[in-house]
């Protein structure tokens, strides 16, 4: 068996001034709205439409876990380039992410997220990923 495609998308940013504390330091929570523009550029990229799966199946897929590994901080104006990976989608999405400054001289962040599916408006735990995303994603269900 050949192993699976891994499945990346990779966006360019700037930190805005508003992002930023006094000592010009990306606040930390700003990081997760950076993974978050990297897995839906991935998932739009791949053609999965979660929130198809909302109005044809009653599915939601919420982030049950998140971690971040601070490195470098980012800085006002840095450009930089945050990468999502998708690692696994059999029970749960898990997504690994990557920011990197813009030159590739410098890793900034990395993370992780987990994504389960619920059956609205039950709110019950699915516990397998929708054959649809998987085979989007290149990945054995």
């Amino acid at each position: 068996m050949t192993a699976p495609a891994v499945r990346s998308f990779s966006i360019k940013l700037t930190v805005p001034f508003h992002h930023v504390d006094p000592m010009q330091v990306v606040w930390h929570g700003h990081y997760f709205k950076y993974f978050e523009a990297a897995r839906d550029g991935l998932f739009d990229s791949l053609h999965i439409n979660l929130e198809g799966f909302y109005a044809k199946y009653g599915y939601i897929f919420p982030v049950i876990r998140g971690s971040v590994k601070f490195i470098r901080p980012l800085r006002y104006r840095d450009l930089f380039v945050c990468t999502a990976r998708v690692l696994e989608a059999k029970r749960k999405i898990v997504i690994d992410y990557e920011i990197m400054l813009e030159s590739g001289s410098q890793r900034c962040t990395t993370g992780r997220t987990e994504q389960v599916v619920l059956k609205m408006p039950e709110g019950t735990i699915e516990y397998k990923i929708p054959r649809e995303i998987c085979d989007a994603l290149g990945l054995e269900q």
